[in-house]
């Protein structure tokens, strides 16, 4: 069980990567005042965990009734987790573009799109939650899931909230490493995925016994 924990949340910290999310959050709350801020980083975590519970439950539902199987979602969630580490590697800090004058247009709904969705809760995150809950092969493990869901989005609103002091003792060079690290350990995982749902689609071409 504590293995499972700690690969549910070496998995989903990561995708939701609370400090790759510092960057753009400051950036569009900085000419908010401090309550304001506050509300948007509340609003943007309720609205990737609302999203994230409801994939993580539903999931096998979709699956089933658009054909997909879970072993594809595996490939094809490492390929996503592969680049999403590669960008990471890469220091890029932010995942999506903005500018003032787009900002200052939906102001009243930054925290639901871009920042709730997709910088917190993106493809790969929504993948994640979706293995990890296939994975669990009993319900204590689907509860591991969902409170390993809600206890990174609990970090990720605390980050949001305390971003301009976590910013400034960090520096933007910490910044950089913690993120160069995240996306290796991304890498990794993404590595382990694909092949725990290659393996079985070749076993099934090939007709080899498991």
């Amino acid at each position: 069980m504590i293995e499972f924990a700690l690969l549910a949340f070496a998995s989903m910290f990561p995708m939701v990567n609370p400090l790759g999310t510092i960057p753009v959050y400051t950036a569009m709350t900085g000419k908010l005042s401090p309550e304001e801020a506050r509300r948007v980083a509340f609003k943007a975590s309720l609205t990737a965990f609302v999203i994230l519970i409801l994939f993580a439950l539903t999931g096998q539902f979709i699956f089933q009734f658009f054909g997909i199987s879970a072993n594809a979602l595996r490939i094809v969630g490492g390929i996503i987790f592969l680049l999403m580490g590669y960008e990471m590697l890469q220091a890029r800090l932010t995942r999506t573009q903005y500018d003032d004058e787009a900002t200052h247009e939906y102001i009243s709904d930054i925290s639901i799109t871009p920042l709730g969705i997709p910088v917190i809760c993106g493809p790969g995150a929504i993948t994640s939650a979706i293995i990890l809950m296939d994975r669990a092969s009993s319900l204590a493990e689907s509860g591991i899931v969902l409170g390993i869901i809600t206890l990174v989005l609990i970090i990720t609103y605390l980050f949001l909230v305390g971003s301009q002091q976590v910013t400034k003792f960090i520096g933007e060079n910490g910044n950089k490493v913690m993120l160069r690290l995240m996306g290796l350990i991304v890498m990794v995982i993404a590595v382990e995925f694909f092949f725990s749902g290659l393996k079985p689609i070749l076993r099934d071409i090939f007709n080899i016994p498991s």
